[in-house]
């Protein structure tokens, strides 16, 4: 698996994402069931509110190799803080969309 991950740009001040990198090296969370190497190919911000840039910013992970888009808890779960991206359902209909069935979309990812 080749992963982008996708963060909340409003956490950035105060998550280093050392739980986005714990999961995937432990193989906890969304990737407990992943038999296969996970290689990160890129992790990026979602480009703020509302979340406009998330399908340009998909496609440039996709374009670099990857062939999984992850949201970092962040954004669907609202960690550290409790309070989940309004517009994660929105962002994750229009990655779906474009990428089609392809890219596979992790919702979370511990």
């Amino acid at each position: 698996m080749k992963i982008g991950i996708i963060r909340c740009m409003q956490t950035e001040d105060y998550c280093p994402e050392t739980a986005d990198f714990k999961a995937i090296k432990e193989k906890s969370g969304v990737f407990s069931d992943i038999d296969e190497e996970i290689e990160i190919i890129g992790f990026i911000n979602c480009g703020g509110c509302p979340g406009k840039k998330i399908v340009l910013r998909a496609r440039e992970l996709v374009k670099r190799g990857a062939d999984t888009i992850a949201f970092a808890s962040c954004i669907q779960k609202g960690t550290p803080i409790g309070y989940p991206c309004p517009f994660a359902k929105k962002m994750m209909k229009l990655l779906a969309t474009d990428l089609g069935s392809k890219i596979l979309i992790l919702e979370y990812t511990h």
